[in-house]
C-alpha cells in the first residue's frame, strides 16, 4: 500500500485530503505547530476529526514544531489582535512563508520515516506564492535533491473550491473541523475572513452548515 504524509491543520480543506487519500493509501497526518493564536482549539478539532473517521488507514496524528514568534513579532496571527474580519480581502490574511514552513519541515519527517508524498489541500483561488502549482513543482525539486529523498508535494484539489468540496464530501463530520483565525470558547467566532468564506462556501454548494459559531 502506497504511503503519504498530509499537512492537516484542522481545517476543513486538509481534514478531507486526510479522508479522501486513506481511501487507497496509509496517510500520515502531520500537524506543525508554529505558535499561532489559533493552535489550540485548531488543534483539538483536528483530533476530533480523526477520531470521528474511525479508519485504521489514518495513522496516529504526527505533531511537528518550529516557533514563528521571532519571525512575525507582533503580527495579528500571533498575538490574536486585529485579525481580519468578515469584510477584508484575502490578501489581509496572508501569512509570510507559511507554505514554505510547513512543507520543508514535514519533507524532513517524510525523508526519515521512508515517505515519498506529502499532501497539502490549498485550493482553487488561492492567491497566495507559496500556493501556486510552480511553486509546488519547484519546491519538489529542491526538498528532493536537499534532502536526498525523492519527495512529491501534492496538491490534489487545486482545481477545486471550498464549496466543491463541501458538496463532494458532505457525508463526512465537517463540523468538526475549524476554519477560524479568532476561535471563541472552542467554537468559530464568526466574524473574521476565514469564517465568512466558510458560511458563503456552505451556501454555495447547498449543503447544511452544521458548525457552531460564536455569533
Amino acid at each position: 500500500m502506497s504511503r503519504i504524509g498530509v499537512l492537516a491543520s484542522g481545517g476543513l480543506d486538509s481534514a478531507v485530503l486526510v479522508a479522501d487519500k486513506a481511501c487507497d493509501a496509509e496517510v500520515f497526518p502531520i500537524y506543525v505547530q508554529c505558535g499561532l493564536a489559533w493552535e489550540p482549539t485548531e488543534y483539538q478539532a483536528l483530533q476530533s476529526f480523526l477520531a470521528a473517521l474511525k479508519n485504521p488507514k489514518v495513522m496516529p496524528l504526527t505533531l511537528l514544531s518550529v516557533p514563528i514568534g521571532a519571525m512575525y513579532g507582533h503580527h495579528w496571527s500571533v498575538t490574536g489582535n486585529g485579525v481580519p474580519g468578515l469584510g477584508e480581502p484575502d490578501s489581509a490574511v496572508f501569512l509570510p512563508g507559511r507554505n514554505i514552513l510547513l512543507i520543508g519541515l514535514a519533507a524532513v519527517w517524510c525523508s526519515t520515516h521512508d515517505v515519498s508524498r506529502l499532501g497539502i489541500g490549498s485550493l482553487h483561488g488561492n492567491p497566495f506564492p507559496d500556493a501556486t502549482p510552480e511553486f509546488f513543482r519547484d519546491f519538489t525539486r529542491v526538498l528532493s535533491t536537499g534532502l536526498n529523498h525523492q519527495v512529491q508535494v501534492e496538491a490534489p484539489y487545486r482545481n477545486l473550491r471550498k464549496s466543491e468540496i463541501i458538496e463532494r464530501f458532505s457525508a463526512l463530520p465537517l463540523e468538526l473541523t475549524l476554519t477560524c483565525m479568532a476561535p471563541q470558547a472552542g467554537k468559530h467566532c464568526g466574524r473574521c475572513n476565514k469564517c465568512g468564506e466558510r458560511k458563503r462556501a456552505f451556501e454555495q454548494a447547498g449543503v447544511p452548515d452544521r458548525t457552531v459559531y460564536w455569533s
